[in-house]
């Protein structure tokens, strides 16, 4: 198929061309694609080198499949272009997850819900991601009632800039900054932008996408988005109050069971998810799962995965892969 990257210059693009090249995506022409200050520059897969193009260079070369990963406002200029054209656009920005005619896709959880005619499918926020796929077996077979979510996420959930915001600070340097403080021996209870209520933009969309992707307006959520000087890898502390009583054996079991789900939960041997041992994996791993007695049918969870690979550029790779396994492009 020819397929293009809208952005693969950049950090979660590059991860895209990894998690292809890793996946044996069938790509027969791979189109580069990224702005106009980088046209011209080379990236690699599979070996060879290809020339970073322009968008509009990009429709004329008749993609099949664009994966975007450019930033809102370009996807929201030329992801429409590119459908226009014939092209399924997999789109990892904010710009599509609250419009109503637009899919937001985890396969696993909702891959369902995709209909042939869908030209554009929204990515959604790395955090909602590991999220829904912990909690989705436990709502389907208990009903989650409320959620309270607190996340602590990396710095590069904020791009390059997060990175070298921390690694400059751990050297003693000055540079732009990600953040409105320090990141490095800090805690920042802040992602995204402070919206009227005080709570903010990374929160309101943990709360919307996370109802969207279970068809569900009944959960109560309540979140809390924290940036912690970690490189890779979002964690999550998640406590949820069920519909219904459960045994914990049966619950575990439906964990285990969920495909692209890892239950890493022995605490007699110090044995649960984090960052350290979660880095450049495609699985969601949780562990730390107990009861929570403070409620009837209360339960706690600790939740870790890579935020540049499940939470990004290996979920737009795996509806790109259910597309063509059930031939809907």
């Amino acid at each position: 198929m020819k397929v293009a990257v809208v952005g693969a210059t950049g950090l979660v693009g590059q991860v895209m061309l990894k998690v292809l090249e890793e996946r044996n995506f069938p790509v027969k022409e791979l189109i580069p694609v990224a702005s106009e200050r980088s046209i011209g520059k080379k990236v690699s897969f599979k070996g060879s080198e290809y020339s970073v193009i322009t968008a509009q260079q990009a429709i004329y070369k008749q993609p099949d499949i664009a994966l975007f990963s450019a930033g809102a406002s370009t996807s929201l200029k030329w992801a429409p272009k590119f459908a226009e054209a014939g092209c399924k656009v997999i789109d990892n920005s904010s710009a599509w997850r609250t419009n109503k005619n637009i899919q937001l896709i985890v396969p696993e959880v909702n891959g369902k819900a995709i209909r042939k005619e869908d030209m554009i499918i929204a990515n959604p926020n790395c955090s909602t991601i590991q999220l829904v796929m912990a909690i989705f077996p436990i709502h389907r077979d208990y009903s989650i009632k409320r959620l309270i979510i607190s996340t602590y996420q990396s710095v590069s959930g904020s791009g390059i800039n997060g990175i070298q915001q921390l690694n400059d600070e751990r050297c003693g340097k000055n540079s732009k900054l990600a953040y409105p403080h320090c990141i490095d021996k800090n805690v920042l209870p802040h992602g995204g932008d402070f919206l009227q209520d005080n709570y903010t933009s990374e929160e309101e969309k943990l709360k919307f996408e996370t109802r969207k992707i279970l068809n569900t307006q009944n959960i109560g959520i309540s979140a809390t988005v924290v940036r912690v000087p970690v490189q890779d890898c979002h964690s999550e502390s998640v406590n949820l109050e069920l519909s219904k009583a459960f045994k914990m054996e049966q619950l575990i079991s439906s964990l285990n069971k969920m495909p692209g789900l890892i239950v890493k939960d022995e605490p007699e041997n110090n044995i649960y998810p984090m960052p350290a041992n979660c880095a450049d994996k495609d699985d969601v791993f949780v562990g730390r799962i107990r009861r929570d007695d403070s409620i009837e049918s209360g339960l706690n969870l600790w939740i870790v995965a890579d935020n540049l690979r499940k939470g990004a550029a290996t979920n737009a790779v795996q509806i790109a892969q259910y597309l063509l396994e059930h031939k809907l492009i």
